[in-house]
């Protein structure tokens, strides 16, 4: 296996996080004859929810594409096959697109979610697109390299097109999760791992309601408690992502061969668009919890509360407003072109008119202020007000658009990276064209180095965070998890690359006040990546609380990154171990664990960490830091984190 590799994929590779924490298991199972106890390992799953555009979906029709030489057929791929999306765009979008008020398939073609692992192991399986859509293929040979049994790895496809009522409604995919938390129990002998990137959190968010609703209160707990042991959250857009804004009103190609207004026209078109959307973290739902036993299931809606801050304070808790957005002074059927009624007058008319800027907060954003504001421009906004006012404040379980509180399990890790360059505002105008292309971005707002900076160089008001995003999701969304911690906890920076600990940094009992952010006192060293840790072991007497940041982890890659695979293993191996004596791993030091951590020190003209790594050749090495191998064996090592 080479040393290091271009890993490529999408937001579905927090799937990868699974198999790896499971090699971990492995490496328990085999060490703790040398630490005393026995446990099995074995008696752990690790359950997958993939993100959006992370499953397959294949054709569930007979499709005749007329002047192409490609059909569908039942069980063709259909996302993601780009050899049909070139020869017949057409009709892969037949069998893409949903009608947008009802979630319904088109009359000639409709699309399922595949099952399995298969489903999340490659979108585009071939010689070329394989590796280019690989979402956690090389993972799976792990698993068989480390002898892991293959009902240990469980994914959860879905039908990531859909909001998430009607994902129980049409495929009851809340129903067979809860079911698969209970065969993983039944089958395994222990409870389950659950291991979730991007929009996957907000479906393991919707499920945890839907099942306070499904089982006895009394039994909520007591059921988390049996069947999962831990959560880890990977990229989780907790207060939305700018993103979505800008796919809705804009278009985002997710890297196809479409061009913006296709995508934007694909995209409205799914009832989960509005899934990923801003919001503010002052305003709540009311609790449906009562008013599900109280009034009944049917007609709840979901009355938004704001408290005070929502309205002396500026942007809804977030950097600055999130749309600003030109609309033309004329307000009638022709001030906007459409696409059934476009004339030359339109154009010339629009062009006359002295536009209107106006601004849009997260609130406004989430509530459909933004959208009913532009009806009159843009023939796509009532259907989006419908979807919302449906599928989100009308949902009988739950307001996705709303603050989530730390879910009630014991042990709970949530990881993203920090310090990239990330959108958090956009300036719209008219295009002068018919929709699908009617607005076009004249502006970026980016959020960097603690800085708000504008794509066009005009100055930005509004308050920056101390950090910025990962590239998709903004600081303020990702770290809102880090009011789950408890009024007193212990932080500590590390190096992300193997270290002996003399750049280790350390705070303990840090004073933590809810609704604040944390920004710990210390120092970096320049060209250094840190992976800093927020962890809480005492708020609540046997639960755990931690929270990861990465320097420079891009919100899709961060699931390839080793350091993170090296602490998700690190971490299992202490949590699952006996004779473990803290509560978390030590950071103290970190050292290679496998043959491919060991490396060439050329200055040195040897192997770098000697006390760990030796030359050793075999045949087929090409460089030197190939011949690096380790001295012990890993499970060796990693009696050291006990």
């Amino acid at each position: 296996m080479p040393r290091r590799r271009r890993w490529r994929g999408d937001l579905a590779l927090a799937a990868a996080i699974a198999a790896l924490a499971t090699v971990a298991m492995a490496a328990v199972g085999v060490a703790v004859g040398d630490g005393g106890a026995e446990f099995d390992y074995r008696k752990l799953s690790g359950i997958i929810i993939p993100g959006f555009a992370s499953t397959q979906l294949r054709a569930w029709s007979v499709l005749d594409c007329p002047y192409s030489p490609f059909d569908f057929n039942p069980l063709d791929s259909v996302w993601l096959d780009t050899t049909k999306l070139f020869s017949a765009l057409n009709c892969w979008l037949k069998c893409m697109l949903l009608e947008p008020y009802n979630q319904t398939d088109h009359p000639e073609c409709k699309s399922r979610p595949d099952s399995g692992l298969s489903a999340i192991t490659e979108l585009d399986p071939g010689y070329i697109t394989g590796p280019l859509s690989s979402v956690w293929k090389e993972w799976v040979k792990w698993c068989v390299e480390f002898g892991i049994e293959a009902n240990a790895i469980i994914a959860v496809p879905y039908d990531w097109r859909l909001p998430p009522s009607m994902l129980e409604e049409r495929d009851l995919y809340f129903h067979k999760l809860k079911l698969t938390f209970e065969i993983a129990l039944k089958l395994r002998g222990g409870p389950s791992l659950v291991f979730a990137h991007s929009m996957g959190n907000n479906v393991f968010r919707y499920f945890l309601e839907w099942l306070k609703l499904e089982i006895a209160p009394k039994h909520y707990i007591q059921w988390l408690d049996k069947h999962i042991h831990a959560y880890f959250a990977v990229g989780a857009p907790l207060l939305g992502s700018t993103e979505a804004v800008r796919a809705v009103l804009s278009g985002a190609t997710f890297g196809l061969p479409v061009n913006e207004g296709t995508a934007r026209l694909m995209f409205n078109s799914f009832g989960s668009s509005l899934w990923l959307l801003p919001f503010s973290k002052h305003c709540r739902a009311d609790n449906i919890y009562w008013k599900y036993f109280f009034e009944g299931k049917g007609g709840c809606t979901h009355r938004q509360q704001c408290d005070e801050m929502e309205y002396i304070s500026d942007y809804s808790g977030w950097p600055t407003n999130l749309v600003s957005i030109e609309v033309p002074t004329v307000r009638d059927m022709e001030a906007y072109p459409s696409v059934m009624d476009i004339t030359e007058n339109l154009t010339s008319s629009m062009e006359c008119g002295k536009p209107t800027l106006l601004s849009f907060s997260a609130r406004e954003v989430s509530d459909g202020t933004l959208f009913k504001t532009i009806e009159d421009y843009d023939p796509q906004s009532k259907a989006l007000v419908y979807q919302l006012e449906k599928y989100y404040q009308g949902d009988p379980v739950l307001n996705p658009l709303t603050p989530w509180e730390r879910p009630p399990i014991k042990n709970v890790f949530c990881i993203y990276g920090i310090d990239s360059k990330t959108e958090v505002g956009y300036y719209f105008a008219p295009s002068g064209k018919p929709y699908p292309d009617n607005w076009i971005i004249t502006d970026i707002i980016y959020e960097f180095d603690g800085s708000l900076l504008s794509r066009s160089g005009n100055s930005v008001s509004g308050k920056p965070n101390n950090s910025s995003g990962d590239g998709t999701v903004s600081y303020n969304s990702l770290s809102w998890c880090k009011n789950w911690l408890g009024p007193k906890l212990n932080i500590t920076r590390a190096p992300q690359a193997e270290h002996d600990g003399s750049d280790l940094q350390t705070s303990m009992n840090i004073e933590h006040h809810h609704g604040q952010d944390i920004f710990p006192n210390m120092t970096r060293a320049r060209h250094v990546k840190y992976i800093t840790y927020y962890e809480d072991a005492e708020s609540i007497p046997g639960w755990r609380t931690a929270v990861w940041e990465l320097d420079k982890a891009n919100h899709r890659n961060i699931v390839r990154m080793p350091v993170l695979m090296r602490e998700l293993w690190l971490e299992m191996w202490h949590d699952m171990h006996p004779d473990s004596k803290s509560k978390f791993v030590t950071k103290a030091f970190r050292g290679p664990l496998r043959n491919e951590d060991c490396r060439w020190d050329y200055a040195k003209a040897r192997c770098g960490f000697p006390e760990h790594c030796e030359y050793r050749y075999t045949f087929g090495d090409v460089h030197l830091g190939m011949s690096c191998r380790l001295k012990n064996t890993s499970t060796n090592l990693l009696q050291q984190y006990l």
